[in-house]
């Protein structure tokens, strides 16, 4: 297993293994799916504005799904397909972050709140920027919560969930302030525990290097 690879058990799924081998016969490329994923988040960032209606908010879910979906097969097609390319990393950084601020920016906006969904954002994005630098400095990436990606994914899609009831049940939509209160501070501690990691990493790469060269 690469150390900056998520892991994620989905990846042995049959279904998915299946759609990634398909795909990894096509002309499609993992880069087209990785941007698939922003595209899918943007529909669904679309369908959160407008909490009221049902379909929309199942729209919403299918959308998040899709959007996770396609962070999977991508690298499925890129290593496992033979398809892998030197602007692989970036294609499978940047659509990430754009599609999670899309889809907490419009579920703040959905809440009456556009600055929490705009704070889960900042500090959704601030996870990512802690992995990634742990890499940049030579330890392996950490992909560890409470709130990394995809559980950020689920509390919103729970959100959507309970927003749907909310409205078949004529109630006052909490649903996705409270998700939103969550996935921020979640991600928050996410930061704080990522960098912990990363210090203790630093810490036992030096005492390596130390007892290499002594």
């Amino acid at each position: 297993m690469d150390d900056n690879r998520r892991p994620i058990k989905s990846r042995s799924n049959a279904a998915i293994v299946a759609l990634s081998s398909f795909l990894a016969g096509t002309r499609v490329t993992p880069n087209q799916i990785s941007c698939a994923s922003a595209v899918f988040a943007f529909i669904g960032a679309l369908a959160l504005l407008n909490p009221e209606s049902i379909v929309a908010m199942v729209v919403a879910i299918v959308c998040i799904q899709l959007r996770l979906l396609c962070n999977v097969v991508d690298g499925l097609v890129a290593v496992e397909g033979g398809k892998k390319s030197i602007v692989g990393p970036i294609f499978n950084e940047f659509p990430d972050r754009v599609a999670d601020s899309l889809l907490l920016v419009a579920a703040g906006v959905a809440a009456g709140m556009p600055w929490l969904g705009w704070a889960a954002a900042l500090f959704a994005a601030l996870t990512a920027y802690v992995r990634v630098f742990g890499g940049s400095v030579g330890v392996p990436q950490r992909f560890i919560g409470p709130m990394a990606k995809q559980h950020r994914m689920a509390v919103l899609t729970l959100a959507c969930v309970a927003t749907i009831v909310e409205t078949w049940l004529q109630r006052h939509h909490v649903g996705l302030f409270i998700a939103l209160v969550i996935i921020a501070a979640g991600s928050a501690l996410t930061c704080v525990t990522r960098t912990r990691a990363l210090v203790q990493d630093l810490h036992a790469q030096q005492t390596t290097e130390e007892n290499h060269h002594a």
